[in-house]
């Protein structure tokens, strides 16, 4: 199986999320949450997929990167999560590093809070990727669904009524 950027992110997210999302049940079609974050990404920088390209490699999509400056540039509606956004950027700078396109770095964007963040990739943070390989691997193969995260957590997320149904 590829890992992408989303389990990436899932992964310093929730290992509940990851698993069930790995696993085929992904519900993210249903939350309103996610459509905001994707109108939020159509409509924030409108000229910019005429200037930058979409790269799909090795499991991951990165919607828009500038070859010229070698950057990839990711989108996100709040920094709610900025620690996972971080490695999910940093994970398609390993991935393209690991396909022979050097120096690149990242940029995280969050229009609605005129925000942007510069993310490299260092000596620490590619030993840090493979080690977090290795556990998401692990947690999508496991037979069994890991327990959910404190509810407080994760009241927005897509999967909060799949996990919560039934609960006090």
């Amino acid at each position: 199986m590829n890992i992408t950027g989303t389990h990436f992110n899932y992964f310093l997210v929730c290992h509940r999320k990851l698993w069930l999302f790995a696993n085929g049940i992904q519900m993210e079609h249903t939350s309103e949450l996610v459509s905001e974050g994707k109108l939020i990404h159509e409509t924030s920088y409108p000229r910019r997929s005429e200037k930058y390209q979409e790269i799909e490699l090795d499991g991951i999509k990165i919607d828009y990167y500038d070859p010229k400056n070698r950057t990839v540039h990711e989108i996100k509606k709040s920094d709610k999560h900025e620690e996972a956004h971080e490695w999910q950027v940093k994970y398609y700078l390993y991935v393209l590093e690991q396909n022979g396109v050097d120096g690149v770095t990242g940029l995280l964007e969050y229009p609605r809070l005129h925000k942007t963040e510069e993310v490299l990739l260092t000596i620490p943070g590619r030993e840090a990727i493979r080690d977090m390989l290795t556990k998401i691997e692990k947690i999508i193969g496991e037979e069994h669904c890991p327990g959910p995260i404190p509810k407080t957590r994760c009241k927005n997320c897509s999967y909060f009524d799949f996990c919560w149904s039934g609960e006090d």
